[in-house]
C-alpha cells in the first residue's frame, strides 16, 4: 500500500480544490473519484492524477481495487442512513484510513459507532473535517485556554455572493429554512427557526444579514468543551437572498409547506442571475466568553478570505488531517474531528489571500460595574456572573398586599398569587450591555430589564413604562437593592411617589443564594413580597 488517496467527490466545489492540493504533495499519488468519469479524467489530466467512476452507494469495489492509504468523501450527501456509513466501513473493511467533509450534526457524531471497529484495525476515521467542526473547534481549542468557565460559543461564517454554490449547498440550506436548529443556551437546548431572526453582524467586511443554521458544533461542543451555550449563524451577503429567504422561512414555519428543498433549482437559478454583484469576500468568526481566575473576557478568532480563494478554507482541515495522519498524529479510532491544532491548519492557509487575528477584550458580568462581585459571598457572585444566559430554580412563598390599590398594581405588575410555597425558575440573558430577568413563580411570569445608567451609579430596572435606579450596596453577607430614583415613561416620580424596595439578597447555610423581596408604596401599603431560594438549574445537563 502507498500513499494513495481516494478523492470520492473529486470534481466537486471543494472535492476539486482538495485533489489539486494533494496532488502537490510529494509521494502522494491521488485519485479522482465521482459519478462522471469524463469529468473526473479531466480534472485529474489537469493536476497529474488518475481517474476513477464510483458509486458512493456501493464504493467497495473501486476501494478495494484501488487499495488507497485513505479515502476522502467530499461528496455527501452526508446524511445517516440505514447502510450506516458505506463509505466510511468500504474504507476500513480494505484496510483504509477515512475522512470526510461532512458538516451535518447527525451524521458527524454518529461516526463514533464504528469507533471499536476502526481501532481494532489501527485505523483512523474521521468526520467533519471541513470549516465545522474541524475548523471551528480548532479555534474554540485555541481561543478558550486558561478559561476556567465557559459560557458562550459564537459561530458565524459569511461567504461572499460570488463563492461558487452546488445545487446540493442550496439544497441544504432549504432543508433547514423554518425548521428547529438546535442552539444549545444555558446548558438545555434551545431551538430557534433556521434563517429566522436576522441580524446585522461585521467581522471586517461591512455589516452583513445572519441568521441561526444547523452544524455540527451545536451538538458536539457542549460536551467536547463544557460550553454551557453555543450559537451558529451564516448569512447571504446580498440582503435581497438573505433577507427573501427569511421571508421564505416563514412558509414551513407556519405549515404551509413541509420544506423549501423542491424550489432549490428555480432559487439557484435566481441567484445565479445576481452571481455579478456582491464580492467574493467571505469570512468566518469564532467568539468564546468565559471566566478567567481574575474576571471575564471575550476572544475572537477572526478569518477573512478574498480574492475568491474562500471556496478552499473547507478544504484547509483535510489537508492539515493528511499531514498529521502521515506523520503518525493522528490516534486510531473513528470520532467528529475535534482536535486538530489551529496552528496546523493556519499553515495551510499560506498560499491563499486567507488572514486570521485573534482579539481579546474584557467583559465584566453587568452587576461587577455596580458592585465589586469578589466582597459577596461566592454563590452570590456566581448568581450575577451572567455573560449569556444562567437559569436559576428553586422555591418561594409569597404575600400580597390586601387593599384594592395593592392588588390592582400587582395585577398589572403580573407579581406572583400568594402562596405558601411556590416553584419559581430565574432566568438571566445578557443582551449586549443589558440582562433581561424572567421570572416565572409556577403559572405565572414578569420580567424586567436592567442596565448601566449613563452616570454609572447603580443600575437601572425597567418593568414596562417604568424604570427604577438601584442603588446596589454589596457586603460580605449579601447584596441590597435600594430605590433611589424612578421615572414613568421618561418623566421623573415624585421622592414621595417612589415604591419602597426592601429587596436583599443572601446566601443560607446550604450555600444557596437567597431572596427577600419586598415592594411597597406609601398610597398603596405592602404589594408584594416573595422570599426564598435559587440553584442553577440542573435538570437538563
Amino acid at each position: 500500500m502507498s500513499d494513495r488517496i481516494l478523492v470520492i467527490g473529486g470534481t466537486g466545489v471543494f472535492g476539486s480544490r482538495l485533489s489539486a492540493a494533494l496532488a502537490r504533495l510529494p509521494g502522494v499519488e491521488v485519485i479522482v473519484a465521482g459519478r462522471d468519469l469524463s469529468a473526473a479524467t479531466a480534472l485529474a489530466h489537469r493536476i497529474q492524477a488518475r481517474a476513477a467512476r464510483i458509486d458512493r452507494s456501493d464504493p467497495g469495489p473501486v476501494i478495494e481495487a484501488e487499495r488507497p492509504f485513505l479515502v476522502i468523501d467530499a461528496a455527501g450527501p452526508f446524511q445517516p442512513d440505514s447502510q450506516g456509513y458505506p463509505v466510511a466501513r468500504a474504507a476500513l473493511r480494505c484496510g483504509a484510513h477515512y475522512l470526510d467533509l461532512s458538516d451535518d450534526a447527525a451524521f458527524t457524531a454518529g461516526i463514533t459507532a464504528l469507533d471499536s471497529f476502526a481501532r481494532d484495525r489501527g485505523l483512523v476515521c474521521l468526520s467533519g473535517v471541513s470549516s465545522v467542526p474541524a475548523l471551528s473547534a480548532a479555534a474554540v481549542q485555541d481561543l478558550s485556554a486558561g478559561l476556567t468557565d465557559l459560557h458562550l460559543i459564537d459561530s458565524v461564517i459569511l461567504p461572499g455572493n460570488r463563492a461558487p454554490r452546488g445545487l446540493a449547498v442550496v439544497q441544504a440550506i432549504l432543508a433547514q429554512a423554518g425548521h428547529p436548529v438546535p442552539f444549545w443556551r444555558a446548558g438545555r437546548p434551545d431551538p430557534v427557526p433556521g434563517w429566522s431572526r436576522p441580524r446585522r453582524i461585521d467581522i471586517g467586511q461591512g455589516p452583513r444579514w445572519a441568521s441561526p443554521i444547523g452544524a455540527p458544533d451545536l451538538t458536539l461542543f457542549p460536551s467536547a468543551f463544557q460550553a454551557r451555550s453555543v450559537r451558529f449563524r451564516a448569512g447571504l451577503e446580498l440582503s435581497v437572498m438573505h433577507l427573501g429567504l427569511w421571508a421564505l422561512s416563514f412558509a414551513p414555519r407556519l405549515g404551509l409547506v413541509r420544506s423549501l428543498v423542491p424550489l432549490a433549482r428555480p432559487l439557484r437559478w435566481m441567484a445565479d442571475r445576481l452571481y455579478p454583484f456582491g464580492t467574493d469576500r467571505g469570512g468566518m468568526r469564532v467568539t468564546v466568553i468565559g471566566t478567567t481566575p481574575t474576571g471575564a473576557e471575550e476572544r475572537s478568532w477572526t478569518l477573512t478570505a478574498e480574492a475568491g480563494d474562500g471556496p478552499e478554507i473547507p478544504t484547509l482541515p483535510a489537508r492539515a488531517a493528511v499531514a498529521a495522519l502521515c506523520n503518525g498524529k493522528l490516534a486510531p479510532g473513528a470520532r467528529p474531528c475535534l482536535d486538530l491544532p489551529l496552528a496546523a491548519i493556519e499553515a495551510e492557509m499560506t498560499p491563499y489571500r486567507i488572514t486570521t487575528r485573534q482579539d481579546t477584550r474584557p467583559f465584566p458580568p453587568l452587576f461587577s460595574r455596580a458592585v465589586d462581585l469578589t466582597s459577596l459571598p461566592p454563590a452570590l457572585c456566581d448568581l450575577h456572573t451572567v455573560l449569556d444566559r444562567r437559569i436559576w430554580t428553586g422555591q418561594a412563598e409569597v404575600q400580597r398586599g390586601r387593599g384594592i390599590l395593592s392588588r390592582l398594581v400587582a395585577g398589572l405588575m403580573r407579581f406572583p398569587p400568594a402562596s405558601a410555597d411556590t416553584p419559581v425558575t430565574v432566568t438571566m440573558d445578557r443582551q449586549g450591555e443589558t440582562e433581561l430577568w424572567t421570572r416565572q413563580f409556577a403559572a405565572r411570569r414578569f420580567r424586567s430589564r436592567l442596565s448601566p445608567p449613563a452616570d454609572g451609579n447603580g443600575l437601572i430596572e425597567r418593568f414596562g413604562p417604568l424604570s427604577f435606579r438601584i442603588a446596589l450596596a454589596a457586603d460580605a453577607t449579601g447584596l441590597a437593592y435600594p430605590v433611589t430614583q424612578g421615572w414613568c415613561l421618561g418623566l421623573p416620580i415624585p421622592r414621595w411617589l417612589l415604591p419602597v424596595s426592601t429587596t436583599r439578597e443572601t446566601v443560607d447555610d446550604q450555600g444557596r443564594a437567597c431572596f427577600d423581596v419586598a415592594l411597597s408604596h406609601p398610597l398603596t401599603g405592602l404589594i408584594v413580597r416573595y422570599r426564598g431560594w435559587l440553584v442553577e438549574d440542573q435538570s437538563r445537563k
